[in-house]
């Protein structure tokens, strides 16, 4: 799931990534092109309700691609996101758009 905040003051979009609740998960990492693929840039915090949480900033009037990165292992998408492309390794990645 997706929540966007648009500030006045700034050209940016905070957005805040949540994962599903019933995801069976020890560590997320948000990962896609914001942190250049960095699987180890953005951790995500895990809440009280089982679910995943982060918030960046991103500029705005862009899109861009995304998934979570689950216990090192296990790729996911969002299925709340704005959109879905194809990625090279089979699969789609999920889309954000600000």
């Amino acid at each position: 799931m997706l929540k966007k905040k648009y500030l006045k003051s700034k050209d940016v979009c905070k957005v805040t990534f949540y994962t599903a609740p019933e995801l069976d998960a020890e560590a997320v990492y948000l990962v896609g092109d914001f942190n250049e693929w960095d699987e180890e840039a953005t951790p995500m915090d895990k809440l009280k309700d089982g679910r995943f949480k982060v918030t960046v900033d991103l500029p705005k009037d862009t899109q861009y691609q995304f998934r979570y990165l689950i216990n090192d292992t296990e790729w996911h998408n969002d299925w709340d996101a704005d959109n879905y492309v194809p990625n090279p390794f089979s699969g789609d990645n999920s889309v954000v758009e600000v």
